[in-house]
């Protein structure tokens, strides 16, 4: 079987989907439906039965499912960047991530794991993918997932492993995220509802409002990249999944109006006290290491995901992957 942590969730439900396309249906979804929509992200696809997250790590712990499983896919977590509860994260986060590892390693299982851009804090130390012990994270969320990738560094545990850097994914499935959700969608809302998008002013005189400037990678583009990552078993190690391309935020809310067809209207307001502390004004994925290897992959432009991802799915009642 193949265990997929998160798989109700953004990203984990379109790799669903994917596994399905390619005829693999002998699927553990590991998940917490809880009393919102992410149900939505199952429907339609195929899989052995969905698991709480927590009688899954107990199974793993007590030797359940020695033998059974031949593919972890972890890319279940609290994203929330705002998240304040820092015991809850790195129980969630961390500990839940090593006990997924420490069975893999047990059981000679392939392990590919998801961590965060959020790792890299401001940036002082740049985007590269083989530095890990300077980097300053900004928020707890961010603290977690580097964390555990040093841990997997610490222990050795890469060797059949492969951990992801994931940039500002957006797409389809993305609907129960809330606040969490991307800001193509928020953007789409914020059109569809008023009629303009609100940005936030800039805090650092380098950028213009609206130019911060974030690495965005569709989903669809993402989920390709782990297709391949689990058809070339010998690739290892931690990488940065994004385009490579830095874009700013008034880019990617043009590219929405454009989509939807309407006329720019956007309007700059202050930033949260809260989230200035913790604002990444430029990420960009150095993409150097991925690129030399089978899983290098030909990203999306940002206009074409962007016209994809409004047009074929929210002008289509939210459809989902």
């Amino acid at each position: 079987m193949i265990a997929l942590t998160g798989g109700a969730g953004f990203i984990g439900s379109v790799v669903l989907k994917k596994l399905n396309d390619e005829g693999i249906d002998d699927i553990l979804v590991i998940d917490t439906l809880g009393t919102g929509e992410k149900w939505k992200n199952l429907v339609g696809k195929r899989f052995l039965s969905v698991i709480p997250k927590e009688e899954f790590r107990n199974g793993i712990k007590c030797g359940e499912y020695d033998g059974k499983i031949r593919l972890v896919l972890h890319l279940g977590a609290c994203t929330k960047t705002t998240e304040r509860d820092a015991d809850y994260l790195m129980d969630n986060n961390h500990r839940y991530s090593i006990d997924l590892a420490e069975y893999c390693n047990r059981n000679g299982v392939r392990y590919i794991y998801a961590s965060s851009a959020a790792s890299y804090g401001l940036g002082e130390f740049g985007y590269d993918d083989t530095v890990f012990s300077p980097l300053r994270p900004l928020n707890m969320y961010g603290y977690s997932k580097h964390v555990f990738d040093e841990w997997m560094i610490q222990t050795g545990s890469l060797s059949n492993s492969v951990g992801l850097k994931f940039f500002n994914v957006f797409g389809p499935n993305e609907y129960h995220k809330a606040d969490m959700a991307s800001m193509v969608f928020k953007s789409w809302r914020q059109i569809t509802t008023s009629g303009h998008v609100k940005l936030f002013r800039s805090t650092s005189p380098q950028y213009s409002d609206g130019g911060q400037m974030r690495d965005f990678v569709y989903v669809k583009d993402a989920v390709e990249v782990i297709w391949k990552l689990i058809n070339s078993t010998g690739i290892s190690g931690i990488y940065n999944l994004g385009t490579g391309i830095a874009r700013s935020w008034n880019d990617l809310v043009l590219s929405v109006f454009s989509a939807m067809g309407k006329d720019v209207s956007i309007e700059y307001i202050d930033m949260p006290a809260l989230l200035e502390q913790q604002y990444q004004n430029f990420t960009e994925a150095d993409m150097t290491r991925l690129n030399a290897t089978a899983a290098s992959h030909s990203f999306m432009r940002l206009e074409d995901s962007v016209v994809d991802y409004v047009q074929e799915y929210l002008l289509n009642n939210w459809k989902y992957v």
